[in-house]
């Protein structure tokens, strides 16, 4: 009764501190906006003045949307891969999916140069450059589900996503190689990830994928938790493991993957966040940290995203080297304070 109670204060103090981030990420920026004007164009009303109407519908709400399904999808695939791999170490990008995703980019950004002037335009578009990275990262999938149905071991499924990851990287390293100092700008912009481009087109497609890949997640917790005692155990339980181990690989794959392509590649959010659920909430039950793993990636994901903005300043910082600089010490801190981890 009393860990119930407990649970409860957490998940409102949670959902409190959503839903300030939320407002803060849009309020604070190189323009600080009130945030009375921010509720105002929020809710159907005026702000004080039309340019900071028009920031915040088109350029911050978006971007701050994008934070939260960013910071959901990744941290809830991080909590599947550890979970399945029984890794605490396994993080949404280990079966090869970024690296998929980011030689699918290299070959229409470093490969661009090889084209005719015309094409090489389209070729550097925003939208080849999702196409190309989705591509990327299915194709990387497709090849870890056709290994996957033939192996029974599951760590054996690890070991050939990392080897997956490192074949393509090593292919994005030749194509580096020979590439021009401003393509090879371009991509490193890329890896550093950025969630300020969406359109809002991108994001509804974003959230249609980020959905599916939840709900998949949510039919996934009673296997998962019979999955902690270990496969064998889960087996004898009656868990149709094949099945369950798919339907995980699908969900990580459809979260990392999307995400990875519309926003890039993202550090720390997907191999922290469950850890901090779990130290926080003292569980391993799945039912919580399903919930829990949703509530801490959107908030440290959006508190990444205001740190990144520099408000006040015109600079930005790139996202994917703020999560890791924020996210580590908090990591080490956690672990730390609680020895028996």
């Amino acid at each position: 009764m009393a860990n119930k109670k407990r649970n409860t204060i957490l998940f409102v103090v949670l959902a409190l501190g959503l839903l300030l981030m939320f407002f803060a990420s849009i309020s604070l920026g190189s323009v600080t906006i009130p945030l009375k004007d921010v509720v105002a164009s929020l809710t159907g009303g005026q702000a004080t003045k039309s340019t900071w109407e028009y920031i915040i519908i088109n350029y911050r709400l978006p971007k701050t949307i994008t934070a939260v399904l960013a910071g959901t999808g990744l941290s809830m695939s991080g909590l599947l891969m550890q979970t399945l791999f029984r890794n605490p170490l396994a993080e949404p990008y280990v079966l090869g999916l970024s690296s998929g995703a980011s030689l699918g980019v290299a070959f229409v950004i470093l490969g661009a140069g090889f084209l005719p002037s015309f094409l090489s335009v389209i070729a550097l578009s925003s939208y080849a450059i999702v196409l190309a990275s989705t591509l990327g990262s299915t194709l990387v999938l497709f090849l870890v589900l056709i290994v996957s149905q033939r192996l029974r071991n599951t760590m054996a499924i690890l070991i050939v996503g990392l080897m997956f990851g490192s074949f393509s990287t090593a292919i994005v390293s030749i194509l580096t190689y020979f590439s021009t100092a401003e393509q090879l700008q371009k991509f490193t912009f890329w890896t550093m990830g950025n969630l300020g481009n969406l359109s809002w087109t991108n994001i509804v497609i974003l959230t249609f994928c980020v959905g599916i890949g939840l709900l998949l997640s949510a039919k996934s917790i009673k296997p998962l938790n019979a999955l902690l005692l270990g496969e064998n155990y889960a087996k004898s339980m009656g868990l149709n493991f094949k099945q369950a181990r798919l339907i995980i690989i699908l969900a990580t794959s459809l979260l990392s993957g999307a995400i990875t392509a519309f926003v890039g590649p993202i550090a720390f959010v997907g191999l922290a966040v469950p850890h901090i659920a779990k130290l926080t909430f003292h569980t391993s039950n799945h039912t919580i940290l399903f919930w829990s793993t949703l509530f801490f990636g959107s908030i440290i994901m959006l508190f990444c995203d205001i740190v990144s903005q520099m408000p006040g300043y015109d600079v930005t910082l790139p996202i994917n080297a703020v999560t890791s600089i924020i996210g580590a010490p908090v990591v080490i801190w956690l672990v730390m304070r609680k020895r028996n981890f």
